[in-house]
C-alpha cells in the first residue's frame, strides 16, 4: 500500500529535485559571477526529469497518444484480500519496501554551459541579469510545485480521515 502512495507522489518529487538542484547551480553561476574564467552552468529541467522518471520506471506504460496518462498520475487503488499482522504492538508486517527515487545531481542529465549574450574579456559567461530571472523563474516553479505536492497530500489526508 506504501509503495502505491510513493508512486503517486514521485512526479511531484522528482520535479522538485530537479528543480532543487538547477536552485543550486544558479546560485553557484551568481556567486561566480567575478570569478574570471568561470563558465555558467545549468541543466535543461525537461530533459532532467524525463531521464529521472525514465530511470525509476515512472514514464512507463505512457503511449503515443496525448489522451493517456502517466502510469504515477493514476489513482491509488484499493487492494482486495490484504490483511495486516503486527508481531509487536505499535509494528506493522509487510513486504513493502521503499526506495528513494530520486537521483544524484549527477543522473539529471548533463550539465550544460551557458552561451554567453556579451563575451567578457576575462573569459566568465555569467550574465547576472540573465541569472537572475532564471533563478526568480525556477523559484517561482519551485514553489508551485510545492502547493501542487502540497494540495495532493492535504487530499488524501481528508480522504483518510473522512473514511473512519
Amino acid at each position: 500500500m506504501l509503495d502505491k502512495l510513493d508512486a503517486e507522489f514521485a512526479f511531484g518529487r522528482e520535479a522538485l529535485d530537479v528543480r532543487a538542484y538547477r536552485q543550486e547551480l544558479l546560485s553557484s553561476n551568481i556567486a561566480n559571477a567575478d570569478t574570471p574564467g568561470y563558465k555558467a552552468r545549468d541543466v535543461d529541467f525537461a530533459a532532467s526529469l524525463a531521464g529521472a522518471l525514465k530511470k525509476t520506471g515512472g514514464g512507463a506504460g505512457v503511449a503515443a497518444s496525448n489522451h493517456s496518462t502517466l502510469a504515477m498520475a493514476q489513482p491509488a487503488g484499493v487492494t482486495g484480500g490484504m490483511s495486516m499482522a503486527a508481531t509487536t504492538p505499535g509494528h506493522m508486517s509487510g513486504k513493502t519496501t521503499l526506495a528513494p527515487s530520486g537521483g544524484t545531481p549527477d543522473d539529471y542529465s548533463k550539465l550544460q554551459y551557458r552561451i554567453p549574450t556579451q563575451p567578457a574579456l576575462d573569459g566568465n559567461t555569467v550574465d547576472i541579469d540573465t541569472e537572475r530571472v532564471q533563478f526568480a523563474d525556477n523559484t517561482l516553479h519551485f514553489e508551485s510545485g510545492m502547493t501542487v505536492l502540497s494540495s495532493q497530500i492535504k487530499t488524501m489526508l481528508a480522504a483518510i480521515q473522512s473514511g473512519s
